[in-house]
């Protein structure tokens, strides 16, 4: 990363993600063609390095699209498994795959009905209110509403529970939502853990991600602002 930095005139955050000086043509930069980085916003780079990944472990991507998270747990050795319910949208998942030089096995398929053989480690980017997103998508404040939001934690909660079922004994399962609504990211956790005693959180590490301790709450879970 330090030297695609250079190479790109770019900064280096301590996540380990690349951060551009300024707004420039992104197929047109060094590396793009060779499929040497592919474009991802640093917060949604954390799951996976949270989820520390090692080289041959059986893995899912669910709700993968449009496949960030899949590229770097391929980057990073793991067999990984990408399930979406949209087919245009892992269509582009597989073209950049096919850029990158990696490779997922991939699955058009409503996560909530599919069944797998479990995994050692299952990554949920839930679908949200996306109310996290709002520096670069203002109108999200207009245009959903608290009925929405509640859609979505109903989806979620049903989500989280095919998780669990996928994630073998012993296993690691990763919650994580681009919102800031507590309903969709403290208190599903909370009533996730209630109802899977065979389940224990794992609180953060500063060390995990770049040393960023105020992001981490009192228990131990991720909140970036």
């Amino acid at each position: 990363a330090a030297g695609w930095a250079e190479k790109l005139d770019g900064v280096l955050l301590p996540t380990g993600s690349v951060r551009l000086r300024e707004r420039q043509a992104i197929t047109g930069l060094p590396g793009f063609d060779e499929g040497a980085w592919w474009v991802q916003d640093a917060a949604a780079a954390l799951p996976v390095r949270l989820l520390a990944p090692k080289p041959g472990e059986r893995i899912a991507d669910l709700c993968a699209a449009p496949g960030g998270k899949t590229a770097q747990l391929a980057a990073l050795g793991a067999t990984v498994t990408a399930v979406d319910r949209s087919g245009p949208r892992l269509r582009r998942l597989r073209a950049n795959l096919e850029r990158l030089g990696l490779s997922a096995e991939i699955f058009v398929k409503d996560a909530t009905l599919w069944e797998a053989e479990p995994f050692d480690a299952v990554l949920l980017d839930a679908p949200c209110s996306a109310t996290g997103t709002i520096r670069r998508h203002p109108d999200v404040a207009w245009t959903k509403s608290p009925e929405d939001r509640d859609k979505l934690v109903a989806l979620q909660a049903r989500l989280l529970e095919a998780a669990a079922r996928l994630t073998r004994p012993g296993g690691r399962l990763i919650y994580c939502t681009c919102s800031l609504e507590p309903q969709e990211g403290e208190e599903q956790i909370e009533a996730f853990l209630k109802a899977h005693p065979d389940f224990a959180r794992k609180p953060i590490d500063p060390a995990e991600i770049g040393s960023l301790s105020e992001a981490i709450d009192g228990n131990g879970d991720l909140r970036t602002l």
